[in-house]
């Protein structure tokens, strides 16, 4: 089987595991229901996957790297007059798409996923922390110094409970509007919060992992399974140019920041577009 044969089949698990999941969550649905539904093999299943929760957290990572990668572009390359609307509506609108995921993970993660998976969210939610701080400190800089952490949290607070609308309700929502009017709440609690309870002390117990910078072998690690997979494309061709140039440094920084932006829209390639990015400080 080629290398495209199994990231088709890995994708088709994925596709029909999710269906199983949001109808049944993640601890009612068995393997043999998952490949009954895919209408596949238990052994073409342990070739995608070696278990149920590695089929989970890989259903995680292709949502998280999706919101993750989009709003850290937003936050690198929107002006700070339209940063704050641009990154809650990117939020709600990646939400929207990939909704019946975020449902399920809005309901299971508190009781159904073992401590790795847990680290595995815990992760994610890191990073868009990391992201949030940079784009208070773009719009508001000095401002907020003593505050920015509770701004954070407040963000993650609204990016949370106005998430569910958009995933629970079905009901037509003005993405807009939402976003507007988050824009105008955070505005608020920047300019009047005088209080601040989260000290760079308390953040640091649990965000200090996240301070090791990417590595060059880490990226290459991901890159060169992830060309071997992919049809012959721009994509392909800029992820072959990207590859070298972390082997050796010969491009321009304008012309990785292209490739880059070459890659970031392909869905399996956002999260190394977004390695990229954080390696190359752009």
């Amino acid at each position: 089987m080629t290398l495209g044969a199994v990231t088709l089949k890995k994708q088709l698990i994925m596709e029909k595991a999710l269906e199983l999941f949001a109808k049944q969550g993640f601890e009612a649905t068995s393997v043999q229901q998952i490949t009954e539904h895919c209408g596949i093999s238990k052994g073409a299943f342990y070739l995608s996957f070696k278990s149920k929760d590695e089929l989970i957290t890989a259903l995680i990572d292709h949502f998280m790297n999706q919101l993750t990668s989009d709003i850290d572009y937003v936050v690198r390359n929107t002006n700070k007059d339209d940063l704050l609307y641009t990154f809650y509506y990117t939020i709600f609108h990646t939400s929207y798409q990939h909704s019946d995921f975020a449902r399920l993970l809005m309901k299971e993660q508190s009781h159904a996923f073992n401590n790795d998976l847990l680290e595995k969210l815990h992760y994610f939610d890191r990073l868009i922390g990391m992201t949030i701080l940079s784009m208070l400190e773009q719009i508001y800089g000095e401002q907020v110094s003593e505050t920015k952490y509770d701004l954070m949290y407040c963000i993650k607070g609204f990016m949370n409970t106005y998430s569910q609308l958009v995933v629970f309700y079905n009901v037509p929502l003005d993405l807009e509007l939402l976003s507007n009017s988050l824009v105008e709440k955070t505005d608020l609690l920047a300019q009047h919060t005088t209080v601040p309870f989260i000290s760079e002390e308390i953040i640091q117990l649990f965000t200090s992992p996240m301070n090791e910078a990417v590595t060059k072998d880490q990226i290459l690690d991901i890159l060169a399974p992830k060309i071997e997979e992919m049809e012959d494309s721009m994509e392909k061709e800029s992820l072959v140019l990207l590859k070298e140039q972390l082997e050796e440094q010969t491009l321009s920084p304008v012309i990785i920041r292209g490739l880059i932006e070459n890659i970031r829209n392909q869905p399996h390639c956002k999260w190394i577009a977004f390695l990229l990015r954080r390696y190359y400080e752009f």
